[in-house]
């Protein structure tokens, strides 16, 4: 199956939310590149960039389920590789 790269962009607003995000991101473990959090205590978020390699369905199955969490918002952009 074709794979194309992308970045999630991952903003979190709910520190209650972390441990399901974890759990979503763990599940889909075997496409993940890297990843980078950046804590921003001054606006009490959390910034996570994921690099992934995967299915366009599964890197929108994530993105999507990411959106679903109470408190996180996600968004993917691809390459065109």
């Amino acid at each position: 199956m074709e794979t194309r790269v992308a970045v999630l962009s991952i903003i979190v607003e709910n520190e209650d939310a972390v441990s399901e995000l974890n759990e979503l991101l763990h599940r889909f473990g075997k496409f993940i590149i890297g990843r980078m959090g950046l804590p921003y205590r001054q606006k009490n978020v959390n910034i996570i960039c994921i690099a992934i390699d995967a299915p366009n369905d599964e890197i929108n199955a994530l993105t999507g389920a990411l959106g679903r969490i109470r408190g996180i918002t996600a968004k993917a952009t691809y390459s065109k590789v």
